[in-house]
């Protein structure tokens, strides 16, 4: 057929069976006939990628780097050079070759912008990594901490402070920011080096000197986590949620740890559907104490007007 690998010399009809259903790879550009298997065309234009690899004695075919990221302080973009002593075919470089790559080699390591932010970054970024691995962390909110410790670095609120203390502060303002619930002592219980309460502090600088807004933190997106330790219905939750958008609703919520309040509408809702979970099981899931589940329990039911002796199964 003459000039079957241009598309205008594409068969239309099988020449086999004369059946004119023919189906075309996308891939390898392959025309064949759906009813007999007939192939017409074996050459087309291949649409893949091209594997080429110019290096035979690597196995890897890839030809590009890793994508750049916000955790490195150049975002992966930096230049390193090896010391080098034969060139690509192996023949031993000349003495004069090698000292001019030696010296090229130490002109890159000091044209560095700030070696010491450069430093910082690279510790920041070591104590973010703990962070994540404890917490769970997404990498979508590890760049957006990161982002704002880089933020909180060009203001200078890092200069005579700790790093692991803004880097944590740093990832507490993202988890709020970003509506994942983690709370202050979910933090010091994975990196038990920084305390809460300098996260605190240093969250406060960051939310003063940087104008981080971050929303209100809403109870309900702490229920699901609670109930998942605990092991209740799922019933069970959506009342605790109705609940808290009642107490919402009227004001019960302003001011409150949402996490005691989350725990406090879940044992609520856990008496209200018959569940055996005491107050104990649910203080320890959320990591809050058996008073604050209590206190803030007497204040629910004070605010929905709800009396124990009325609960009923839904």
């Amino acid at each position: 057929m003459d000039g079957e690998g241009s598309p205008a010399a594409k068969p239309k009809v099988c020449p086999e069976c004369g059946s004119s259903v023919l189906v075309t790879d996308s891939g390898t550009g392959e025309v064949s006939c759906l009813v007999c298997g007939y192939v017409l065309l074996e050459h087309g234009v291949d649409r893949g990628p091209e594997w080429r690899n110019i290096e035979e004695e690597s196995q890897s075919r890839s030809r590009v780097g890793a994508p750049i990221s916000i955790m490195y302080r150049d975002h992966g973009l930096s230049t390193v050079i090896n010391r080098v002593y034969a060139d690509a075919s192996g023949r031993k470089l000349p003495k004069e070759t090698r000292e001019k790559m030696l010296r090229l080699k130490r002109l890159d390591a000091t044209s560095h912008v700030n070696p010491s932010e450069t430093r910082n970054l690279q510790q920041a970024a070591n104590v973010l990594e703990i962070y994540a691995d404890k917490l769970h962390l997404s990498s979508a909110l590890m760049n957006r901490a990161m982002l704002i410790y880089r933020k909180a670095l060009k203001a200078g609120l890092v200069r005579g402070r700790s790093i692991r203390a803004i880097m944590g502060a740093a990832a507490y303002a993202a988890c709020r920011a970003m509506g994942t619930p983690r709370d202050l002592r979910e933090f010091e219980k994975g990196y038990p080096v920084v305390k809460r309460k300098t996260v605190a502090q240093g969250y406060r600088l960051l939310l003063k000197n940087l104008k981080i807004r971050v929303p209100v933190a809403d109870p309900k997106i702490y229920v699901d986590k609670i109930a998942s330790k605990v092991g209740v219905e799922q019933r069970t939750v959506r009342e605790a949620l109705r609940l808290l958008e009642i107490s919402a609703e009227k004001g019960a919520t302003v001011g409150k740890d949402p996490v005691g309040i989350a725990a406090a509408a879940l044992y609520m809702s856990c008496q209200e559907t018959q569940q055996s979970v005491t107050q104990k099981d649910i203080a320890r899931a959320a990591g809050v104490t058996e008073v604050t589940v209590r206190n803030r329990y007497k204040g629910l039911k004070e605010v929905l007007d709800i009396d124990e002796s009325l609960l009923q199964v839904l």
